[in-house]
């Protein structure tokens, strides 16, 4: 298998909603976006599908030396055989790779955030420089361009938190800040059970989560706002695809948001048929 099939293969098998956006892109562009998903999704996979922390450790620590290897001159994963030829066209730096194994490293060290400034910082690792590089493969002009691309980036990773409340329960991650849980009164071991404790009042729970995921899906939702005010309009036609992922996921939220308590028991999700027409219309539209 050549490193290109092994990254289209990546990206597809992962079902995101990202792998529908890179549809519409020319060949070169579409390569380079789906080897550095495919470079973001292997580390990611390593947290979370890794169960020693030691071993997870290990791996990340081996990614790191892959990335020094591979700006070297001397890439040996085929994720980073596909991505090196093409890192240099459109302004991929190391900086950019390890800043996401260095997020994928704080899921390793940290299961729970103080407050929402620590966990943008998180987020910043693991979505604003994915959304850097995003941005500059679909034909960045704009250096506004780059802050219109973090900000999306944090709404892309607050919509997967909210999402995946209770798959990361399942792992003992709680990425809603604790003073927020602690101002609705909804608490930790609530949130690792997926439902209040035995004998408890459900509806007293069901009342307080749904006020807290309220909080959470307005704030992410008024940043895919924040975000879409500051793409300068001489780039909006080259970041389409962005703007195919932001009506994905601004779709899904909006869905959870009609149904909170859905996440604490599955993955909400939208058919790969509404993603495709989704991203089709702002395609076609030029807008969502």
């Amino acid at each position: 298998m050549s490193p290109q099939d092994y990254v289209q293969q990546k990206a597809a098998a992962s079902g995101s909603s990202f792998y529908y956006a890179f549809l519409f892109l020319p060949p070169e562009r579409r390569a380079a976006i789906t080897a550095f998903y495919a470079f973001c999704r292997e580390v990611d996979d390593v947290v979370d599908e890794v169960s020693d922390a030691g071993v997870a450790q290990t791996k990340l620590a081996w990614w790191r030396g892959e990335v020094a290897q591979a700006y070297a001159g001397q890439p040996s994963h085929p994720v980073t055989q596909a991505l090196m030829p093409l890192a240099g066209a459109y302004g991929i730096e190391a900086r950019h790779l390890l800043g996401v194994i260095d997020g994928c490293q704080m899921d390793l060290e940290q299961s729970r955030y103080l407050d929402f400034g620590n966990l943008q910082r998180y987020c910043h690792l693991v979505a604003g420089l994915v959304g850097e590089v995003a941005a500059r493969i679909f034909g960045q002009t704009q250096a506004q361009t780059t802050d219109y691309a973090h900000r999306m980036g944090l709404a892309f990773q607050l919509t997967n938190i909210i999402r995946d409340v209770g798959e990361d329960a399942v792992r003992g991650r709680i990425y809603l800040p604790i003073d927020e849980l602690q101002r609705f009164d909804v608490k930790a071991h609530e949130l690792l059970r997926r439902g209040p404790a035995a004998g408890a009042d459900a509806a007293d729970f069901e009342r307080r989560f749904t006020a807290l995921m309220a909080f959470q899906c307005e704030r992410a939702l008024a940043t895919y706002d924040e975000a879409l005010a500051l793409l300068p309009d001489a780039d909006r036609r080259h970041q389409k695809p962005g703007l195919m992922m932001a009506s994905i996921y601004r779709t899904l939220l909006r869905e959870i948001a009609a149904e909170p308590l859905l996440v604490l028991t599955r993955r909400v999700s939208l058919t790969p048929l509404r993603k495709f027409w989704l991203a089709w219309k702002v395609q076609a539209l030029g807008r969502l």
